[in-house]
């Protein structure tokens, strides 16, 4: 297994609920907050009160408005953003398994996929990419020479971008995964 990162502190990590769900690699490195777990996020709800009965995803106290903002320990805001980098990986100038994996992670992140373009930059080279989502997007940047991967992962409403996290280890089977998270659009 390789080297385990320890990130900085970013607010709404949630290392614990993602580690024990998914059981995720020890070297997957995330930014965790304190010790105490956030719930995974909340299925869409057509009111911005708490929904009556729990189901797939939702946690008690999980509330979704209209707007598929989030409402998580008393914080409003439009999604989460990872940053996600794989080191020691393997596969990242593959066009056809790059398109596949991001089709996977849109699909196991409950998102909805309107478009992918991707870009090879020649033999031995790495590529850059995106999927446009419904819910936001997912990118990717790699450079296959230092077997280094950058991706972006911004996801609103119900979609839960950690779930993609299981997809990229298989697809490009990282010696590190470093994970970063953001909560993007806070109001309160």
């Amino acid at each position: 297994m390789g080297k385990v990162t320890k990130l900085g502190v970013v607010p709404g990590g949630r290392r614990d609920d993602m580690v024990k769900a998914q059981a995720l690699p020890q070297n997957v490195a995330l930014a965790s907050p304190e010790a105490l777990p956030v719930p995974p996020l909340s299925q869409p709800v057509p009111t911005s009160v708490a929904a009556p009965q729990l189901g797939g995803d939702q946690m008690p106290g999980d509330v979704v408005q209209k707007d598929h903002f989030i409402e998580r320990n008393g914080i409003k805001f439009a999604g989460v953003h990872l940053l996600v980098e794989l080191w020691n990986a393997t596969n990242l100038g593959d066009l056809d398994l790059t398109d596949r994996a991001l089709r996977e992670c849109v699909e196991v992140s409950g998102a909805t996929l309107l478009h992918i373009h991707l870009h090879h930059f020649g033999p031995g080279s790495g590529l850059s990419g995106v999927a446009v989502l419904a819910e936001s997007h997912i990118s990717i940047h790699t450079w296959p020479e230092r077997g280094y991967a950058a991706l972006d992962l911004f996801m609103c409403g119900a979609a839960d971008p950690y779930k993609a996290i299981p997809v990229l280890r298989r697809a490009f089977e990282p010696g590190t995964i470093q994970v970063a998270e953001q909560k993007r659009g806070v109001l309160a």
